[in-house]
Formats: C-alpha cells, structure tokens, sequence
C-alpha cells in the first residue's frame, strides 16, 4: 500500500532522526512530532443532529495530525464528530492508543544536550491537549514568569510546523477550503488520501525495519485517560523549562 510506503508506523531510528532534525531546525531537544487539530467543513449530514457542529459554529469533520520538522505527515487520525475537542479526538485515537500500550517505536529516555538526567521523547500540542509525560503543551498563558515566557516561546517555534502543514495541504488541495457535499465516509477518505498525497509531494523516504518500543527510564508514561496532568508530566515540562531558561537556548 501507498500508505505503507509514503506515511509508515516511524521506526526508532526514524523518530531519532525527526528529533535530530527539530533539534537542528529549532533548538528543541527530544521532540518526536508535533499534533494539532484540524476542522474540514462538510455539509450537514442527514439525521446527524449536533454532533458534527463545531465551536466555529459549521459542520465539519476533525482532522488529527503529526508532523515532522519538514511538515510531513507521520500520523493523521480523520473521521472524529467535530463538535469534539483536540483532547477527546487525541484520547480516543489510535495514537494516544499505541502511547498508552507501549505499542510506538518512541526511543527509550535521552538527557538534555549538556545535562545527565533521561528524559522522555515528547510531541508538541497546543492549550487544546492533554498534559502527559509524552506530549508538551505551554503554560497557561497570565502571570507567567521569564523561565516560563521562554519555554512557551521555544513550544511555539517548533510547533509552529504541524500549522504550517496544515496550510500547505488545504493550498495544494483546495477542496478542503470549501464545504464538502458528500457524507462523513467519503470526506474521510477524501482527507486521508490528500495527507498521503501531501507526504507524497514532499517526498518521504521508505521505512526501515519497525523495532519495539522501550519505556523511558527515570520518568513513567502517565498511563492516565483523564486529562488531569500527572506529577510527573508537570515535572517533564518544569525540566525543559528550566534547560532553555538556564542554558540561554
């Protein structure tokens, strides 16, 4: 399958290779990807009630996204009622899935540049996400201290990248810009096929043999359905802080 070839399950080492690339692109150490949500506009499907109508107040399908430092799709997850949020979508995909189980090839815990202490690989999300060990949001944004302005100015920097990937697809398919007139199992496919499209024009490489993924050392998964940060996500978050404050990144 095209899929198998152009959007694969990343490997270990690819997912080094991706937090190798945002290092060098944004000075962000150990990120592994960046998610956010998108809204596709449909045509109100038949009998559907409330259910596809989102806070922007049209009816759509949600998109979930991943990309890389180039922008390119590693994981999308389409088909979600839009009136729900990025974190319901996020916890009851396939992604959050394979986190949680300890099904992703993520690499097992690396240190800061110039520190000692393992730290997990992360993504990068928005307000909109959950607080884990594995997935980075900023810090609420009033009455932040400088440690925490800056760690918020590196988050978006690099996260910046999963919106520009966003903008690219809709500009190269511009039927995601318009209301599309067909029924939510069609839209999907139509979407899926624009994201493998998408990584096809920007010319991803094939996949390597998948290894199994390692539990980070020092730091547990949250292993948490509930968005209720754990110690340990707070904790994962306050160390980059204190790295990009402290090593003036």
């Amino acid at each position: 399958m095209m899929k198998d070839e152009f959007m694969p399950v990343p490997t270990t080492e690819k997912f080094q290779q991706i937090s190798r690339e945002f290092w060098q692109k944004y000075n962000f150490p150990n990120i592994v990807g960046c998610i956010d949500g998108k809204h596709v506009m449909i045509k109100a499907p038949a009998n559907s009630g409330s259910d596809y109508f989102n806070y922007k107040k049209y009816f759509s399908l949600h998109l979930q996204a991943v990309a890389d430092a180039h922008g390119k799709f590693i994981f999308i997850d389409v088909g979600e009622y839009g009136r729900r949020s990025d974190s319901g979508v996020f916890n009851s995909s396939s992604l959050y899935q394979a986190i949680e189980n300890g099904e992703l090839n993520i690499p097992p815990a690396k240190p800061l540049p110039g520190s000692i202490e393992p730290m997990p690989y992360v993504l990068l999300g928005d307000q909109g996400y959950p607080l884990k060990t594995y997935l980075l949001r900023p810090y609420p944004f009033h009455n932040l201290s400088a440690e925490q302005i800056r760690f918020n100015f590196m988050h978006a920097r690099a996260r910046r990248i999963i919106e520009c990937a966003f903008g690219i697809l809709v500009t190269r398919w511009r039927c995601l810009m318009t209301e599309l007139q067909m029924t939510p199992d069609h839209v999907t496919i139509i979407v899926q096929a624009c994201c493998l499209l998408h990584n096809i024009c920007s010319n991803l490489k094939k996949p390597r043999k998948i290894l199994r993924w390692t539990n980070p050392t020092g730091i547990t998964v949250n292993r948490n359905s509930h968005n209720h940060p754990s110690r340990d996500a707070y904790r994962v978050r306050e160390i980059f802080k204190n790295y990009f404050f402290e090593n003036g990144v």
